[in-house]
């Protein structure tokens, strides 16, 4: 073949390719997302540039102001409009700007914000060669016991990694309830998971049961992720498409334009049930539900309570968002397959959680399993299959985040000579040693049972008020019975701080910092005012309650 001939086959091949557009990306409508991310890579760079002395502090400052700017930027949009008039899909389809994705973008939000106070608390340990020390290793990458741990812990080290790690794990979770693309999920699913698995190996104490707990989570997570990415692969196959808006019309058979390469598959009810499940175990897994669930008691027991107190909250709230997502945006059309398996979740994982509470002897055990209950009856509200379903399901997101960080803010200053005293029988006689942080735990417990004048208990009538309206009254009266059996072991730990005599051996309460103390404080005062007037918020998240389509 001449030279000629060659030159005229690169131009008959190039001539009829247009040029590539641009993407169109509105940025100020994904702010909240790009101020996060954009702190959490100058907090990689204060890493690298700044002196170890002043890392600590600039961390907490930056990582603090870019929470406020995010969260301002959310209520901007909001009052714009585009959680109503203007909600749309952004991003190129990518992401979604709609009431129910600004409402659950706040709250993380805040409760990232709430969480950073417990990360940032240095005054809990007595100082330890003259250097304030936090909940977090010396050094993560010394070997537990070594030479070079103690040598680190003797220099003063501290990991202010954990801040970017963070601000990383928070840009995540905004993306995870908004992605409107498979692909979007799953990317935002690995950004907020990879941080956690890392924040969960770096505890100063018990520095082993950490990494082991890291471990746990790191692999089961690898599944669920695997799941996740195997079903999305059977879903493309299925619509053809990874957009959330072309697989419903084709779970609803509206769609048009069929791309003959894959007119064999598409409509393949095999492929749509196969996938659709497996995304599903994904998001279950996120959300801790039962038969997805045997990472969270490990997991929250051996991570640093702060850590587990910002996970139990934020991770929940944007798992429920995607899922309530995918459910209600993809998958309507197929609402009579789907909700018979999500009845049966949602009763296994509010009775399992319940029941197996009853047994633990250890205070972070015992509330990873009632944060198993919890997305139980918050999966009622997801069942309601309506507008008030959505809406419910917000508020209890919302009250149970708070609720859950002042919890854990708590089970950080009971202390012994070994750290934090999580043995239940530690805890005895606490109300007589000190009656006002015994008081305030009290105060989370009976929002956790649901007892009146508490956000716990608005957010289940919510969400079981909207499941009984859309036809699951059964699935009430098994969450009912499982509150029932739930306060008793809420009402368990009350009495034993109260009315048991105090051992003289037993721990101490930590003075904390004014940043742990602010944190308890606005976990009391959103469990109190939620619970006694909460319309406000009710009708706050029944405005924020459509998802575009």
């Amino acid at each position: 073949m001449s030279a000629t001939a060659v030159h005229s086959l690169w131009t008959t091949a190039a001539d009829p390719i247009s040029k590539i557009d641009a993407p169109k990306i509105e940025y100020g409508q994904l702010s909240p997302t790009l101020i996060v991310l954009g702190a959490a890579l100058i907090g990689v760079l204060v890493e690298a540039f700044v002196p170890r002395r002043s890392r600590h502090h600039v961390q907490v400052l930056l990582s603090a102001v870019a929470l406020c700017a995010a969260f301002a930027a959310v209520v901007a949009l909001a009052a714009g409009g585009y959680g109503t008039t203007k909600a749309h899909i952004a991003a190129m389809g990518a992401v979604a700007v709609d009431g129910p994705s600004l409402f659950l973008q706040g709250t993380i939000l805040l409760a990232g914000l709430v969480g950073l106070f417990t990360f940032a608390e240095r005054r809990l340990d007595p100082v330890a060669h003259g250097n304030r020390v936090d909940s977090f290793a010396a050094q993560a990458a010394s070997v537990p016991g070594s030479d070079g741990e103690q040598a680190a812990v003797r220099a003063g080290f501290t990991t202010t990694e954990v801040f970017p790690l963070l601000l990383f794990a928070i840009a995540g979770m905004l993306v995870f309830p908004s992605a409107n693309d498979l692909l979007t999920l799953f990317v935002a699913l690995e950004v907020l998971s990879l941080p956690l698995y890392l924040l969960c190996a770096l505890a100063r104490r018990k520095r082993l049961m950490s990494q082991e707990a890291a471990v746990k989570y790191f692999l089961l997570g690898a599944f669920a992720s695997a799941f996740t990415l195997f079903g999305i692969a059977l879903l493309y196959g299925y619509a053809g498409s990874v957009s959330y808006a072309r697989i419903a019309q084709v779970v609803d058979g509206t769609v048009t334009d069929v791309d003959p390469a894959l007119a064999g598959t598409m409509g393949n009810d095999a492929l749509l049930l196969i996938g659709g499940a497996m995304i599903m175990m994904g998001l279950l897994f996120k959300v801790g539900a039962v038969p997805f669930h045997m990472w969270t008691p490990d997991v929250y027991q051996g991570a640093p309570t702060p850590v587990t107190g910002f996970m139990a909250a934020a991770t929940k709230v944007a798992a429920f968002g995607a899922l309530l997502r995918l459910l209600y945006v993809v998958l309507p059309g197929m609402r009579w397959d789907w909700r018979p398996v999500m009845w049966a979740v949602a009763i296994v994982t509010m009775l399992g959680g319940a029941i197996v509470a009853i047994t633990q002897t250890d205070i972070k055990r015992l509330l990873a399993y009632s944060s198993i209950a919890h997305a139980g009856f918050i999966l009622a509200g997801v069942i309601a299959t309506s507008k008030d379903g959505v809406s419910s399901v917000l508020f209890y997101l919302a009250g149970y985040s708070f609720v859950t960080i002042g919890a854990f803010a708590v089970v950080t200053l009971v202390r012994d000579a070994g750290g934090e005293a999580t043995h239940l029988s530690k805890w005895a006689g606490l109300g007589r040693r000190s009656p006002l942080v015994a008081a305030v735990f009290a105060v989370f417990l009976l929002a956790f049972a649901g007892i009146p004048l508490t956000s716990g208990f608005a957010g289940k009538f919510a969400v079981f008020k909207a499941a009984a309206d859309g036809g699951a009254t059964p699935l009430v009266v098994v969450g009912v019975l499982s509150s029932a059996i739930a306060a008793f072991f809420y009402i368990r730990v009350i009495v034993l701080m109260f009315f048991s005599e105090p051992k003289p051996d037993g721990p101490t309460v930590a003075v904390p910092s004014p940043l742990t103390t602010v944190a308890i404080g606005v976990g009391v005062a959103v469990t109190l005012v939620l619970g006694v007037a909460p319309q406000y918020f009710l009708d706050l998240a029944n405005q924020a309650g459509v998802f575009v389509r």
